[in-house]
């Protein structure tokens, strides 16, 4: 009996998250899911995409986002608890070098694979297809743009 008191009181912070969060997977917003962007070299960081601007990369980079991404990420890239969110002004505000070094490199102690063997044209893809959200993460809560649209007020 006592051995079933001391289980149940153990699991009892256990249950209080799992009913507050409803049981979904909510993501967790660190600072350091972000930390690696800002360790990306200044060479790296200068690279231009060769498909920015592509309605056809964009749509190509979908679907490689569905593939190999949307798992941890989120179907929208919102982000879970696996994956950071990539709506965040952190990512929206990157260069497509620094987006593209860090697909290429992932982060793997955050769990991120490296995806350097994916050919570069589809890495690129994958990039024109983040940069594409940026008009989608205009909608998201923790935007700078969404929260200066919200302060302003219609007279």
């Amino acid at each position: 009996m006592k051995a079933l008191t001391r289980f149940i009181i153990s699991a009892l912070p256990v249950i209080g998250v799992a009913v507050f969060a409803g049981g979904r997977d909510l993501p967790q917003v660190r600072h350091s899911d972000y930390a690696e962007l800002t360790k990306v070299p200044e060479k790296a960081k200068a690279k231009k995409n060769p498909f920015a601007n592509d309605p056809d990369a964009v749509a190509a980079g979908g679907k490689l986002y569905e593939e190999h991404c949307a798992q941890c990420h989120g179907e929208k890239g919102g982000g879970t608890r696996h994956g950071a969110s990539l709506l965040r002004d952190e990512v929206q505000q990157a260069t497509p070098g620094t987006l593209f070094w860090v697909i290429t490199n992932g982060v793997v102690r955050k769990g991120m694979p490296v995806w350097s063997k994916l050919p570069e044209p589809e890495r690129w893809q994958l990039v024109t297809f983040l940069q594409s959200l940026k008009l989608r993460s205009a909608n998201h809560p923790d935007s700078k743009i969404n929260k200066e649209a919200k302060s302003k007020t219609i007279p």
